[in-house]
């Protein structure tokens, strides 16, 4: 059963995987080969940059019932001066090859997920960004995901500057994902490195809250419950360095008892760190890809978990719908004025 395994000791287990998958010395990131690899077959085109690139079709159409997913297409066309907002882009993705969580649903198989070299290979942030000018028509969102990529902070302001000696900055957006699962954003960075982040102009972070209470984080990550009060103490740092932020929030759990309680609790706690913010959350519909499929079929309470998530969309909704005005909701997701961000 899920619940059997310990829980993962998120601060150690973050420690030995960082240490598997930075060359900070170098410059060097360790990148997933994805050609070959268990997600492959989920790939819409076949894997790029020598096996270590795919592309990803982002689209704002859902499922019924889910609220349109902007992210990052109307941050991109926004900063690329692109409008209207097309239904669908591409975005070149690399996904570092490690992560210290492992969340059921997530469409990694867990062996791109341990730093393990025979499956991953180092590059320099102007190898990756070489590898992405040599792609015929390449998509202008680039999107450095994972495994994890906050526990490789470095990796950002490397492609920056790459972007930027490549004559790349301006034409290019550069899009993080964050998993709010260390801190090391904020300790290993120097304050020149925290800086550009606040002033690249073409740049969007997207942080992932993982469930709606510590119940369903729990069962999401393997991790322990607690980290779940850590995730909003992140939060509330990035916010605090004047980025253009975003969010996802997964809300599958197998619990079906207080999922309009734990929803409306989650927002207390985004609007605690800032009162228009669960405006640029978009909440993601978890579906099954071929690592997914894999393990759904061996526990039930993640199958259960699925219906789960379409009674706490609908409370979402409706919690949204109290507490804003209709003509905030109706506001593009760019223009969602935060304190450390005024639109």
């Amino acid at each position: 059963m899920t619940s059997a395994a310990k829980p993962i000791d998120t601060k150690r287990f973050a420690t030995r995987l960082r240490g598997r998958a930075i060359d900070v010395e170098g410059g060097r990131i360790l990148i997933s080969r994805l050609a070959g690899s268990g997600q492959e077959a989920d790939l819409t085109l076949p894997a790029n940059c020598n096996g270590y690139g795919r592309v990803r079709h982002f689209r704002l159409a859902t499922a019924k019932g889910w609220p349109a997913n902007p992210l990052p297409l109307a941050p991109a066309c926004r900063a690329l001066g692109i409008a209207p907002i097309p239904d669908m882009m591409t975005a070149l993705v690399f996904q570092n090859a490690a992560c210290a969580w492992r969340c059921w649903y997530c469409f990694v198989p867990e062996e791109l997920l341990k730093a393990d070299l025979s499956r991953s290979a180092w590059f320099t942030a102007a190898e990756l960004v070489d590898l992405y000018r040599q792609i015929p028509d390449s998509p202008r969102i680039i999107d450095l995901s994972g495994g994890s990529p906050d526990l490789v902070p470095e990796w950002t302001p490397w492609m920056m500057r790459a972007l930027a000696d490549a004559g790349l900055a301006e034409t290019t957006y550069l899009w993080t994902d964050d998993n709010l699962s260390t801190t090391y954003l904020f300790d290993v960075l120097p304050p020149d490195d925290l800086a550009l982040l606040r002033r690249y102009r073409n740049y969007g972070r997207v942080c992932c809250i993982k469930g709606f209470d510590g119940r369903s984080f729990a069962f999401n990550t393997r991790a322990a419950p607690q980290d779940y009060e850590r995730q909003f103490e992140v939060l509330q740092r990035v916010l605090d360095l004047g980025l253009d932020v975003y969010g996802y929030v997964t809300l599958t759990s197998p619990h079906d008892d207080g999922v309009a309680h734990g929803v409306a609790d989650l927002i207390d706690r985004l609007q605690a760190i800032d009162p228009n913010y669960p405006l640029r959350v978009i909440p993601l519909r978890i579906q099954v890809f071929t690592p997914v499929e894999q393990r759904l079929a061996r526990d039930d309470a993640r199958e259960r978990s699925l219906l789960v998530q379409e009674e706490a969309i609908a409370a979402w909704i409706n919690e949204l719908e109290r507490r804003f005005p209709p003509d905030l909701r109706a506001l593009p997701i760019c223009d969602v004025s935060l304190r450390t961000r005024p639109v």
